[in-house]
């Protein structure tokens, strides 16, 4: 655990995940604008490898007890919550922002009764979904709920989200604002690419030199698509049979439908899947992408989707919440029902087959994506209501260190 000497007029912010890789790949980018804002920030989740890469960036992080499980943990969700309160009541935060399901009902509880004066959750989409039994959808939707009580305003990254909201009434109308999702589209720009660094992360992974390359970014989890994208890849190979399918993301053991690299061999495939792992240079593996494939059940607002836009790909994409957010059907790829294998195939055919479609393509999600996707613009309106919510409870609000 980090401590640091603050003024006594600091304004001490705490965001709050459930694992510590939220914080890195998600908001770390965001963490650091509002310490260049003149807030001080934290980091708090369950403890992780990615602690370390945090606290190098200059953001202190706290643990917390969290469980990240396919099925509920009362127990220790309870002695997640109390650490919580202990927590927030020793370190005196002005604002708790909550991010993901639990720190949105736990970490909002706690930071209301250890007396927080501003608390605010960032929904990276709803939980429940129309897929769900009646009685699972009805429980997640109450929590939600509940989480929402302690909240002074709801961030929605999505948009059909709000819809949702109208019609559901989750949360108060007023109290939920419209935030909108980002990457850094400076650093997801394919002319910011080295080819000769490109030519060896080919070489490097095995991609021969004249085989298109059908990508794949995310956990290796069923509810990602995966065995719906190596059945459709079974139908691809017998048309191109040089297409090579790049697979970028962690094996997620905390999930009970999670995929294993072996999996290419039942599906005959082991020579045409290649499956990295986490990677830190996704520009690169973007670039070597000729089709970005997500064939998810559900999402919230996938960054994958979102990156490889930025990054010139065109994508194939299933037609729910957060993938249609991100894809427009024929303008930066195409949308497929979900559990469409032979629709799948037949979109990622399309595209290996029409070059100048998916060029087009590809160019519309560059310029989507500096248009919609920009993070700064995510920033700007998280900073907004930081000083909103702080001049209504007439606290200070930090001066930027620059001004």
């Amino acid at each position: 655990m980090t401590r640091l000497s603050l003024p006594a007029t600091a304004v001490k912010v705490a965001h709050v995940c459930t694992v510590d890789i939220s914080l890195r790949y998600l908001l770390l980018n965001q963490l650091k604008t509002m310490q260049a804002a003149g807030y001080q920030v934290w980091g708090i989740s369950a403890p992780g490898v990615e602690v370390t890469v945090l606290e190098s960036a200059g953001i202190p992080h706290l643990a917390v007890p969290f469980t990240r499980s396919s099925s509920l943990t009362p127990l220790a969700d309870l002695r997640a919550f109390w650490h919580l309160v202990r927590l927030f009541r020793r370190e005196r935060f002005t604002i708790v922002h909550t991010h993901t399901a639990k720190p949105d009902l736990y970490a909002t509880m706690a930071a209301r009764l250890a007396g927080i004066p501003v608390v605010l959750t960032t929904l990276h989409g709803f939980y429940f979904h129309d897929l769900m039994p009646d009685h699972w959808r009805r429980f997640f939707m109450t929590m939600a709920q509940i989480g929402g009580w302690f909240a002074d305003v709801v961030l929605s990254q999505n948009p059909e989200d709000m819809t949702t909201n109208e019609k559901e009434r989750v949360y108060r109308p007023s109290k939920m604002k419209f935030l909108g999702n980002g990457i850094d589209v400076t650093r997801f720009d394919r002319q910011q690419l080295d080819h000769t660094i490109l030519h060896a992360r080919r070489q490097e992974i095995g991609i021969p030199a004249n085989a298109p390359v059908v990508g794949f970014v995310g956990r290796l989890v069923a509810d990602k698509g995966i065995l719906e994208l190596l059945a459709a890849a079974q139908i691809i190979r017998q048309r191109v049979p040089e297409v090579r399918f790049l697979l970028v993301g962690p094996v997620d053991d905390a999930k009970v439908d999670v995929i294993t690299p072996t999996i290419a061999r039942e599906y005959g495939l082991e020579d045409a899947c290649i499956f990295t792992g986490m990677r830190q240079d996704m520009p690169e593996m973007f670039g070597l992408m000729d089709i970005c494939v997500l064939p998810s059940h559900r999402e919230a607002f996938p960054r994958s989707l979102m990156e490889a836009s930025a990054m010139g790909v065109p994508c194939v994409a299933t037609d729910v919440r957060g993938c249609r957010t991100v894809v427009s059907h024929n303008q930066n790829g195409l949308l497929v029902h979900v559990g469409d294998v032979p629709a799948l195939a037949d979109g990622i055919l399309y595209l290996l087959q029409n070059e100048e479609e998916a060029r087009r393509m590809g160019g519309e999600g560059r310029r989507i994506a500096l248009e919609r996707f920009d993070e700064q613009k995510v920033f700007a309106t998280v900073l907004a209501e930081y000083a909103r919510l702080l001049t209504e409870k007439r606290l200070a609000v930090p001066a930027s260190p620059s001004a």
